[in-house]
């Protein structure tokens, strides 16, 4: 694995130096996050809800608050339609309260993953024409859902979409399309997810209405959930909807998040890091609608019933055990097919389909298979009649949208973002697919773009990582994309004690020490290491710093992501 240090400017470390009186290791983590003067640190180190942005500097607001107005004045039902993901559940779950706090006639809808896939569905609008809706509000869906909306105006169905995923080059006839990456958008911040637009739908009707922000500030838990799990960028708003929501949740009083964080082993003693909410929290509301019904995850977030609450958190808990049986057998099926049908010496990227793949679990499947192979890969699961529904994930090297672009002629609908999308395809069109992706990903991958790379902070001395240092990091969260938890790299270490192999053979723990200073360190997925624990060698480790709790006990542990035998002079 390559170790990359910043290149950052030794005047600029110095600067931060002197006017914060930090260490020099904390420089170099501020310098890195273009943290160097007041004016930038100050709305970082305190995300401020006035920093949020007016919402109606986005595109359409106007159109859509005063459609929606008119909706609850005149006691129009309206329909929320959401994607079937966290994103798309809590967004439409938020706006859902929202509403029906304002005093509108509202409901829900999520398609199914296998019947309807994703987007607007004909299904969806017939439903929300027997429910006598004149409106409908999508959710984390609907940018390039053209054919969908002509159809729901046919039926006399007015649509407002808020979404995030790129634009198409042609947009919906809808009545407000509101997603602050269209071209003549001017919103300052364009890397809302989902339910960051559907929450700022939200501010501008409460705004307009001349109502209490306390009505869209309760709400920030579930708009936390899904910027949380989608991975946007974790900077401005995204930063501020977060830091506030995970407040909110932990004092939640909804019965359904209430139930599903106990479910998910949540400590709300303590608080509660994005961390939580993607590898506990996020895999059990995402499960509804990987495996079955995720209408589901939107009852479990908009129940008042504690009894029922506890009922859907123990079967989406029951599913997502199942998931994870189904997702490791298309995983080891899908590693079986790598050593079998890829030429890793000459592709770029990995393209498999299957028909006995759960196309509720290829997107998982394809970030297992990114993960170990370093490669762009695409996962595809067919059913009996030869429709597929795939997922495709990316390196920072390749936009997948546009790889996926280049080979729209054999796909019958792709969609997302550069780093993770979805696509539809017939099995008669695989092997052609296929070939003109992996053209593409040649053309625009080198041999270095394939090399797996962890991207580090700096190096750090043990004796660095004392109280002070431990409330900085702190203080940097919450983590995610563009903001990242720091990685540090420490050389020239001593293994103190005798290293052991844990799990299922997989995991390995041992202590470290440098001076008088020594800390645990954890390895997930590193016991291949072990040999080089053991010879008595000095090591170097790339690792993130953590607190690791315990019986009541908090340690801090080094969380190693590499290891490697020092080089001795």
């Amino acid at each position: 694995m390559k170790w990359i240090f910043p290149s950052t400017e030794p005047k600029l470390i110095s600067q931060i130096q002197d006017e914060f009186r930090v260490s020099k290791i904390i420089a170099k983590v501020m310098a890195t996050r273009g943290l160097a003067s007041s004016e930038q640190t100050t709305p970082f180190f305190n995300p401020d809800i006035s920093l949020l942005h007016d919402p109606f500097l986005m595109k359409n607001m106007e159109k859509a608050v005063e459609r929606i107005i008119n909706a609850i004045k005149s006691h129009q039902p309206i329909m929320i339609f959401g994607d079937y993901d966290v994103d798309g559940t809590t967004a439409a779950s938020l706006l859902f309260i929202g509403l029906k706090n304002l005093g509108a006639e509202v409901s829900t809808y999520i398609p199914n993953r296998e019947t309807e896939g994703y987007g607007l569905s004909e299904l969806g609008i017939d439903t929300a024409k027997k429910r006598g809706a004149k409106l409908m509000i999508t959710c984390d869906c609907g940018m390039n859902d053209v054919e969908h909306v002509e159809y729901a105006t046919a039926n006399d169905i007015e649509v407002i979409i808020t979404d995030h995923h790129t634009p198409g080059e042609m947009l919906p006839n809808a009545i407000a399309v509101l997603n602050p990456k269209q071209s003549d958008c001017n919103y300052p911040f364009k890397e809302l997810c989902g339910g960051g637009v559907a929450l700022k739908l939200l501010t501008g009707l409460v705004k307009e209405l001349n109502l209490p922000f306390d009505l869209v500030y309760d709400l920030f838990d579930l708009a936390a959930l899904g910027t949380s799990a989608d991975l946007v960028p974790m900077i401005d708003e995204n930063r501020i909807i977060v830091h506030h929501g995970l407040l909110v949740l932990r004092k939640s009083d909804r019965p359904g998040l209430r139930e599903l964080l106990k479910i998910a082993g949540v400590d709300l003693d303590h608080e509660i890091s994005v961390g939580q909410v993607v590898f506990n929290v996020a895999p059990r509301i995402n499960a509804a609608g990987r495996l079955g019904d995720a209408n589901r995850s939107v009852q479990l977030m908009t129940t008042k019933d504690r009894k029922f609450a506890k009922k859907v958190a123990l079967n989406l808990d029951a599913e997502n055990k199942r998931r994870r049986v189904i997702q490791s057998q298309v995983v080891e099926e899908a590693m079986l097919k790598v050593n079998a049908e890829v030429d890793l010496k000459n592709d770029s990227a990995i393209v498999l389909g299957s028909k006995n793949w759960h196309a509720g679990v290829v997107g998982i499947a394809a970030s297992k298979l990114k993960e170990s192979f370093h490669r762009p890969t695409i996962i595809i699961g067919f059913d009996a009649e030869g429709n597929g529904k795939g997922s495709a994930r990316s390196i920072s090297k390749l936009n997948m949208v546009e790889a996926l672009k280049a080979s729209r002629e054999h796909l019958e609908n792709y969609g997302g973002h550069p780093m993770a999308a979805g696509l539809s395809i017939h099995s008669n069109h695989f092997e052609d697919f296929r070939l003109e992706f992996l053209k593409k990903a040649n053309q625009e991958l080198s041999k270095e773009d394939l090399e797996p790379t962890i991207y580090l902070e700096g190096e750090i001395c043990l004796a660095d990582i004392n109280t002070r240092f431990m409330t900085f990091l702190e203080k940097l969260s919450p983590f995610g994309p563009k903001n990242m938890r720091p990685k540090f790299a420490t050389t020239q270490l001593e293994i103190d004690g005798i290293p052991k192999i844990i799990g299922n053979g997989d995991h390995i723990r041992f202590k470290v020490k440098s001076g008088q200073k020594s800390f645990p360190v954890i390895g997930f997925n590193l016991a291949h290491k072990y040999q080089d624990l053991i010879n008595g060698n000095p090591i170097d480790i790339a690792f993130v710093i953590e607190i690791n709790r315990w019986r009541g006990q908090e340690t801090i542990q080094l969380n190693a992501r590499d290891i490697r035998p020092s080089i001795i002079s």
